[in-house]
């Protein structure tokens, strides 16, 4: 493997640390491809019955081979093999209750991630390296999709149907947008297309009429992550009853306070944030000014170290317009912690081709407040963009590669509470320095109800007292979520 595992210091702990993580990116070659390391581009994961099994005696294995803790261990290193047994431990779990091997999207997700992440900018490497790993991964989708069938004897409905969705983007990839890319194989391309047909059709046809209603991990797989992967010693019922809490709090404040920026109704928000907008021709240079603008803010207020780590806000790449709108396309996507480009490239939404009123909507749903709260604040500037940096650089080799974006999920489960923490809490932060409007912090504030609704929402569906239609309903009576929205919520609740 590359030098970021290598050993600093002939110490055990140091050492079973750098040997689990290339066990852990062996087994997962996609994962690999996001993080940077580029050795196993070429792969999928081997998903026949062996091969799932040697993966988990693989991890299983080091997991087993932790050293004794030393009393005089150096304090990063002791938490770096903290953090890495907490992970193995809960990938051992999903593998003994085929937590994720049993959901169909997780299977779609790799499939077309595997090959988008050959072509995402930040890769990094030669153009005709990852041309040649992507046409081997096109030629491997096949097994890997007849191999998936294999693990998926049963699912919830609502898995399925995203897992079918994904399908319909994969199809969109491989037909429209592969058009853009030099493939150079159309054999392998079309038996590829015909794995996803065939992979669709068991969907629909086999695995659709398979269900079952198991859409929570339970009440010990709960305490597993909650205990270590976000490392809380709170119980799950403890969590939901401070969100209740806060949100029942955060709901009066803004009662209360929506006539301070002039709204009588808070279902009027959404409208009164869409009257602020770029004009057409400013869309995509809005986003870099206000990058700017918000870079130099905290620079001004001495909010924290800002890198020199430009990005570049660009229109989502010719060969996604066509698939995104069906899968898990991120507009930012965390850069790959090893062999990066300088400069990081984020996919915006596309300005769209119609008549006036089409585009006015569009910029209405992309106003102001979306580009500054979301796509500067939260990822692309002091949020994620920002602490990436700072982790790509810290001593804990965990920390350089856990909160890196996958195919479906980040690359390691525990990961997401400093990750996500970080970027909730910079929003906050830059309100406080006056980078937010009135009615921008309004609007944060009350996003705050959406918080708490999905603190409640995952433990009710996870310890099971809540069905998915429980959880929609919650959504869209509490956290005035749209039927569509309140559902693909609840399902990302139940699947992660």
């Amino acid at each position: 493997m590359n030098t970021p595992f290598a050993n600093v210091a002939d110490d055990p702990s140091a050492s079973w640390v750098t040997e689990t993580l290339q066990d852990w990116f062996t087994v997962s070659p996609v994962d690999a491809t996001f993080v940077g390391f580029h050795e196993h581009d070429h792969a999928l994961p081997d998903l026949s019955a062996d091969g799932v099994e040697h993966a988990r005696a693989r991890l299983l294995g080091a997991g087993r081979r932790r050293p004794s803790a030393a009393e005089d261990r150096d304090p990063i290193r002791a938490l770096d093999e903290q953090l890495l047994s907490d992970a193995l431990e809960i990938r051992l779990w999903e593998y003994d209750t085929r937590w994720m091997l049993g959901n169909p999207s997780v299977h779609t997700g790799e499939a077309v991630f595997s090959l988008m992440s050959l072509l995402l900018p930040q890769h990094g490497g030669a153009e005709s390296a990852r041309l040649e790993a992507l046409r081997a991964r096109l030629g491997a989708l096949p097994t890997f999709l007849e191999q998936a069938r294999g693990q998926l004897d049963r699912a919830p409905s609502a898995w399925t149907e995203r897992a079918v969705r994904e399908c319909r983007g994969a199809r969109a990839f491989l037909t429209e947008g592969l058009k853009s890319v030099p493939v150079g194989d159309d054999a392998t391309t079309e038996g590829a297309i015909a794995a996803i047909d065939g992979f669709e059709d068991f969907l629909k046809h086999t695995l659709a009429q398979r269900t079952h209603d198991r859409i929570g991990c339970g009440a010990d797989g709960l305490s597993l992550l909650i205990e270590r992967g976000h490392r809380l010693d709170r119980s799950a019922d403890d969590i939901a009853a401070y969100a209740r809490e806060e949100m029942a709090r955060t709901t009066e404040w803004v009662r209360e306070h929506a006539t301070d920026v002039g709204l009588d109704d808070l279902a009027r928000l959404p409208d009164a944030l869409a009257r602020f907008h770029p004009a057409p021709d400013r869309y995509y240079a809005s986003f870099g000014e206000v990058w700017r603008e918000m870079r130099a803010l905290a620079g001004a207020r001495n909010l924290l170290t800002w890198p020199d780590f430009p990005i570049r806000y660009e229109a989502r790449p010719e060969w996604a317009r066509a698939a995104a709108p069906d899968l898990y396309f991120l507009f930012y996507r965390s850069p790959a912690a090893h062999h990066r480009p300088d400069t990081h490239t984020y996919m915006v939404a596309p300005l769209p081709e119609g008549d006036d009123s089409a585009i006015e909507a569009f910029l209405g749903a992309n106003n102001d407040s979306v580009i500054k709260l979301n796509h500067v604040v939260h990822h692309g500037g002091i949020g994620h963009h920002v602490q990436n940096w700072h982790a790509f650089r810290s001593p804990l080799r965990m920390g350089r590669v856990a909160a890196v974006d996958c195919a479906s999920r980040v690359a390691m489960f525990s990961a997401g509470t400093m990750a996500e923490g970080w970027a909730c809490y910079a929003t906050d932060l830059m309100a406080e320095a006056g980078g937010l409007s009135e009615l921008e912090q309004f609007a944060e504030h009350a996003g705050r109800i959406r918080m708490c609704a999905r603190a409640i929402v995952d433990v009710g569906i996870h310890l099971g007292e809540m069905t998915l239609d429980d959880a929609t309903a919650f959504y869209s009576d509490h956290a005035g979520m749209s039927a569509a929205a309140a559902r693909g919520e609840a399902v990302k609740n139940s699947m992660f």
